[in-house]
C-alpha cells in the first residue's frame, strides 16, 4: 500500500514538472487565417485635424471582422530615421488613435512599438502622422500588435477556450512554424479569425485565408502556479530554491513569462537591453536586489 502511494507521488512529481506549453497534438477544426499589414485607427479629433473639420471617413472595403472596413484614404508615418507613405487607415473612428505598425518597420522609422494587444497604449511608442490637412504628433498609440484570435462565446466552447488566455497556432506547410503566445479575444461581435501581421506571415509562407490549427496542451488540466516537486530517495520534496540568474536575456525573461515564474536577480545579474524592455513589455516580475 505505502508502494502504491509513492508511486502516485513520483508520477505526480513528473506530470508537475511538464512544461504546460508542451503540445501533442492539434484540433481538427480549422481557424482561417487574416494577415494584417501596417495601418491605423483614428480618433475624431485626429480625423479632423489631419483631413479636415467634419470629415467622414470613405468605406473602401469591408473587412472579415463585422462592421469594420478598410478606408480610401491614407496617411504618411514619420519617425526619427524615416517615413512610410500610404498606410491605410481602417474605420470606424475610435476613441483614440492606434497605429499598428511591423516590427521591420519599427527600424526603417526608428521607433520603439511595445507588442501589446489592440488597445492597451499606455507607454506605448510615439510617431508623427501627416494628412492632406495637417498633422498629429503622438507621444504614445504605436504598437506591433499581440498575435490574436477573434470567437465568439460559442467558439470558444467548442475550442476550450476563455477571453484572455494564451495559446498555441501551428500554421504553414513547407514554411510551416508554430506561433506561442497568441491570445484567445471573445466577444460575440467577432467572426472566428486568426490575426497575424505580414512579417509574421512571410516568415511562415501565410497568405489571408489559409488555415491554423489549435494545439491541444498535453496536461491541459494541470494548475500552471504550484512549485515543482522533485523525488529525492525514498522522500518527495519540494525543489529547492532556485539561485540568482548571473544571465537575464530576452529569451529568459520570455520563459519565466510563458511558465508565470519570477526571475530571481541580485546584485550582480547582468540583464541585457533587450531583456529590461520585455520585462517592462510583459510585466514579469523580478525577485532579489
Amino acid at each position: 500500500m505505502m508502494e502504491l502511494e509513492l508511486i502516485k507521488k513520483i508520477i505526480m512529481a513528473v506530470l508537475s514538472n511538464i512544461n504546460t506549453y508542451s503540445f501533442e497534438s492539434y484540433m481538427e477544426k480549422p481557424i482561417s487565417i487574416g494577415v494584417s499589414n501596417r495601418h491605423l485607427h483614428l480618433s475624431k479629433e485626429h480625423l479632423e485635424t489631419l483631413f479636415g473639420f467634419g470629415y467622414r471617413l470613405k468605406n473602401h472595403k469591408e473587412l472579415s471582422q463585422p462592421g469594420q472596413y478598410a478606408c480610401a484614404e491614407t496617411v504618411i508615418l514619420v519617425g526619427p530615421k524615416g517615413s512610410i507613405e500610404q498606410v491605410r487607415i481602417l474605420g470606424p473612428a475610435r476613441s483614440q488613435t492606434q497605429v499598428e505598425v511591423l516590427k521591420s518597420d519599427c527600424f526603417h522609422l526608428g521607433v520603439n512599438a511595445p507588442v501589446r494587444e489592440s488597445g492597451k497604449l499606455r507607454e506605448s511608442g510615439g510617431i508623427t502622422i501627416v494628412g492632406p490637412k495637417g498633422t498629429v504628433q503622438l507621444n504614445e498609440g504605436v504598437i506591433v500588435a499581440q498575435r490574436h484570435i477573434h470567437m465568439t462565446a460559442k467558439d470558444a466552447a467548442v475550442y476550450g477556450v476563455v477571453d484572455g488566455q494564451c495559446v498555441r497556432l501551428k500554421v504553414g506547410k513547407e514554411r510551416g512554424l508554430v506561433f506561442d503566445n497568441v491570445i484567445v479575444r471573445v466577444s460575440d461581435s467577432f467572426a472566428l479569425e486568426y490575426h497575424m501581421d505580414m512579417d509574421e506571415a512571410n516568415a511562415s509562407g501565410i497568405q489571408t485565408g489559409d488555415q491554423a490549427f489549435l494545439l491541444t496542451p498535453l496536461c491541459e488540466n494541470l494548475p500552471v502556479d504550484k512549485p515543482a516537486y522533485s523525488f529525492i530517495g525514498d522522500n518527495l520534496e519540494q525543489s529547492e530554491e532556485k539561485e540568482p540568474l548571473r544571465l537575464v536575456t530576452d529569451e529568459t525573461v520570455r520563459e519565466a513569462w510563458k511558465k508565470r515564474e519570477k526571475l530571481k536577480i541580485s546584485s550582480t545579474t547582468i540583464i541585457t537591453p533587450l531583456a529590461r524592455d520585455t520585462i517592462k513589455e510583459l510585466k514579469v516580475e523580478m525577485l532579489g536586489s
